[in-house]
């Protein structure tokens, strides 16, 4: 029998903790309760429609968005992971409105959106868990501050998120590339799949929600059009696809190359993403791979957030492609400006 030499994500991690200075052990202690906890949410993502726990809850976010009953199963389950390991301080859950505060001898702050796609639950598509750790900046032992709480993107130690498909996907930074590993369900256990993940500079795909498509800026509009254009030179006109889960549209992107749009409208001038549990994760993972991610202007990662819930436009996938789409924003800018 040939020998199974797969590399388990575990194995890896305990591999790679000398690319550390400061409290390895710790650091690998909280990434295996946040993948012990994915690994339970996809257990109840495959049995969802035999466990009653498809539908609404009853209740909204502070979002204003309906609550899923599999978004408080995931949340309550990774919240009580990170709990028993005792290496988090405290959680930024989309689904709470303030911080839950965990444990004041934990080093690193969580950030996550613990079931991402929930509009898409109830229909069988792909949807997953975003994730962000920052080490705290207050001591060890005191309570955790806002300060603590609303960092940039540019302190994230590492992020990643899990993607419940046709196979699940555990994908994770911590600043020295994006590695993919893949749920071998015969032994339970993220086995790597995609060593050093890097996104192709230029794609063909972009991804945006057409059907706000009146409610765009004109930049957005312009870059649109441009992405629509037959010009056989640059491989245009791309193709559009939209699935409508973050997770599942910037995985695609990641792997194949694209560009990913939500943008501001008149209505929603930031957006409908959250800066720091949703948004700074996956421009740190992309900018790992190779590519780029902005609010259309500025670096998406740094941001400083103002609130928890804070909301920003993102443009992210592709380096050359977030380029493009920022040549038109910025164009936009200059004519409202008389530039």
């Amino acid at each position: 029998m040939q020998e199974n030499t797969h590399t388990t994500v575990h194995q890896f991690i305990l591999d790679r903790q000398n690319d550390f200075s400061f409290a390895t052990g710790e650091l690998s202690r909280l990434m295996r309760d946040i993948i012990l906890a994915s690994r339970i949410v996809n257990r109840d993502v495959n049995k969802a429609g035999l466990m009653d726990i498809l539908g609404n809850y009853g209740s909204v976010n502070v979002q204003g968005e309906e609550v899923k009953k599999l978004d408080v199963r995931a949340n309550e389950e990774f919240i009580n992971a990170l709990k028993r390991g005792g290496e988090c301080a405290a959680v930024i859950s989309e689904e709470d409105e303030e911080t839950n505060h965990i444990n004041t001898r934990g080093a690193y702050i969580v950030a996550m959106d613990p079931l991402d796609g929930s509009s898409n639950i109830d229909v069988n598509v792909s949807i997953g868990t975003i994730f962000s750790i920052y080490r705290r900046l207050s001591p060890v032992g005191s309570e955790v501050t806002m300060e603590d709480c609303l960092q940039p993107g540019v302190n994230q130690v590492a992020a990643g998120y899990i993607l419940y498909g046709s196979s699940t996907m555990l994908v994770y930074t911590t600043g020295k590339g994006v590695n993919g590993f893949t749920l071998d369900l015969s032994i339970g256990e993220f086995c790597l799949s995609n060593p050093n993940v890097m996104t192709p500079e230029v794609g063909n795909l972009y991804s945006i929600n057409e059907g706000n498509y009146q409610k765009f800026p004109e930049g957005v509009k312009n870059y649109i059009k441009y992405c629509q254009e037959d010009v056989k030179a640059d491989k245009r006109p791309y193709s559009t696809r939209y699935i409508g889960s973050f997770v599942a549209d910037f995985h695609r992107n990641l792997m194949k190359g694209g560009i990913y749009i939500y943008p501001g409208t008149d209505k929603d001038p930031n957006g409908k993403l959250r800066l720091i549990y949703e948004c700074n994760p996956m421009a740190f993972l992309v900018e790992q791979a190779g590519g780029r991610a902005t609010d259309g202007h500025t670096r998406i990662m740094e941001l400083t957030p103002e609130k928890l819930h804070q909301r920003t436009p993102v443009f992210i996938g592709s380096k050359t492609m977030v380029l493009k789409a920022e040549e038109f924003m910025q164009a936009q800018a200059e004519q409202v400006n008389g530039g």
